[in-house]
């Protein structure tokens, strides 16, 4: 790690990391050690305030070799194990999370600029997700077919071996912690590839699970690096059997044009433009407040986030004054501030993405009923800033109103029916989550099953658990990442076929 002393943050990183990695020293996990890269120099920036905190090396291919290596043996290892005994190592990985907690969030909030009290609940969250797989480990089983022949006929779930999984900068540890505990409930090993500017909490939790009771060396490796390198030649790689990938459709689609090559089957949780639907007989209270927390936390900066709020013709004008007034108090500043509510976009590239966007609707037409640009009070600070921001008087078929802004920017829609409602929610190709506030019940089952998104809240908005079945429709991806579904997409099934006749009817050749 090369450290900049000039800056508090990095110096605090020291410190914090020197407790999971020897010295502080960033580089790739691997079998419990600490590798250099071999590629070109990579900046870690602080988002709060744009200055670099560390520079590490791109992993690149003969780190990658060596990190796949290790899966494969210790893979052969670990579903070698009972499932109870590898129920017990992933339930000891959770209990380390737990009790490296504050750390693992400082890191987190340091690096990539998420609130200190969104990374506090969030690890918490990744320890939950080793706990609840850990129960999976001895239920996951086959089943007895009842089949019209001699046959005994029943199925093994068997792992595909060595998993590549891809995580993005926005949710590092929860990310992390949301693909690595199920892929090792089925009995894989996992190497994981972080993003490039958001790889300390990954490499934090890869030693813990190489610490963990239990845990074979080198079934959890992490890979620090650049993904048209490091990201490519993992998944390239003639081990690699199955590839997760977390992030933008585009790229997605990239990883996914990649494995086919290789005939490597795909998960793929990619982005979103969820439409969060207001119908005038709702709890307008409860709805603006749900919409805030929908679009502006974690600075708009999730693939769930509520980005489009269609809002019942009627109470329209109400609602976005009522919202434009909220969100204009909402705290937003340094992310190490427990009463920071909204901290700083993740990256420059990000940040300039959001403002041009929000610019191209102005230019448009569209009115910001608040918010746009970084707010005045932080301007000095060198910080990734972007007030919350409510646009108004966009048309549907506008980019904004359309595509991914990944930032606190919130679109505004009138709709005057249902049916209308659930046409505007659907006018994108994305898929992955939407919800809608009203009182009245059946309408609510109605939007719920008219709506295309992998997840729908009624009267809420962005409540998920390990245990549910999360993941997207159409541009929002396939394949789901956690609940039962996950152990399912983590597996092969088997049908294994057992002759039990005293002398089976053999219709072909002789017995010589």
């Amino acid at each position: 790690m090369a450290a900049h002393p000039q800056s508090e943050a990095a110096a605090r990183l020291d410190t914090l990391l020197a407790g999971f990695l020897p010295e502080g020293r960033i580089g790739s996990l691997v079998a419990g050690e600490v590798l250099d890269g071999r590629g070109g120099p990579l900046d870690l920036v602080n988002p709060a305030d744009g200055r670099v905190i560390a520079t590490y090396r791109d992993a690149g291919e003969p780190v990658v070799a060596a990190a796949m290596e290790a899966a494969r043996d210790a893979q052969r290892v670990w579903w070698g194990m009972t499932a109870a005994a590898r129920g017990r190592a992933l339930w000891a990985v959770g209990q380390l999370v737990r009790r490296h907690a504050a750390a693992l969030a400082e890191i987190e909030t340091l690096s990539a600029g998420k609130p200190i009290r969104d990374t506090r609940g969030e690890v918490v969250k990744v320890a939950e997700m080793f706990e609840y797989y850990a129960g999976w480990c001895d239920k996951l089983h086959g089943e007895v077919i009842p089949v019209p022949t001699s046959h005994l006929n029943y199925t093994r779930h068997e792992p595909f071996g060595t998993v590549v999984q891809i995580t993005p900068w926005n949710a590092p540890i929860f990310t992390a912690g949301w693909q690595i505990a199920p892929a090792l409930c089925a009995g894989n090993a996992v190497v994981l590839k972080p993003s490039e500017l958001t790889p300390l909490t990954s490499l934090a939790l890869g030693m813990l699970c190489d610490r963990a009771d239990g845990m074979p060396r080198g079934l959890v490796s992490v890979l620090a690096g650049a993904g048209p390198t490091t990201g490519a030649a993992a998944v390239g790689h003639p081990d690699t059997r199955l590839v997760v990938f977390v992030g933008s459709a585009q790229v997605g689609a990239e990883i996914a044009a990649a494995a086919a090559r290789h005939v490597v089957p795909c998960v793929l949780e990619l982005g979103g433009k969820s439409a969060n639907i207001v119908f005038a007989d709702a709890d307008l209270g409860r709805a603006i407040l749900g919409a805030q927390a929908a679009i502006f936390g974690g600075a708009g900066q999730s693939c769930v986030a509520g980005s489009r709020l269609l809002v019942q013709r009627t109470v329209h004008a109400e609602v976005v004054e009522r919202l434009a007034r909220a969100a204009a108090r909402i705290p937003i500043g340094a992310p190490t501030d427990p009463e920071t509510q909204i901290g700083p976009v993740n990256n420059r590239r990000q940040l300039d993405t959001i403002a041009s966007m929000v610019a191209a609707a102005q230019a448009s037409g569209a009115r910001l009923a608040t918010g746009g640009g970084c707010p005045e009070a932080l301007r000095g600070t060198g910080g990734l800033y972007y007030a919350p921001t409510v646009v108004d008087g966009v048309a549907p078929d506008a980019a904004i109103a359309r595509e991914e802004v990944f930032g606190p920017v919130l679109t505004v829609l009138p709709f005057d029916s249902e049916e209308e409602a659930v046409a505007l929610a659907n006018a994108t190709p994305y898929g992955l989550a939407g919800a809608v506030w009203t009182s009245e019940v059946g309408r609510a089952h109605r939007v719920a099953a008219g709506v295309r998104a992998g997840t729908f809240w009624v009267n809420g908005y962005k409540t998920i658990n390990v245990a549910s079945p999360f993941g997207g429709f159409g541009r929002s991806g396939f394949g789901r990442s956690s609940g039962r579904e996950a152990l399912m997409a983590y597996t092969q099934t088997k049908s294994v076929w057992v002759e039990t006749a005293a002398e089976p009817a053999v219709t072909f050749g002789y017995v010589g």
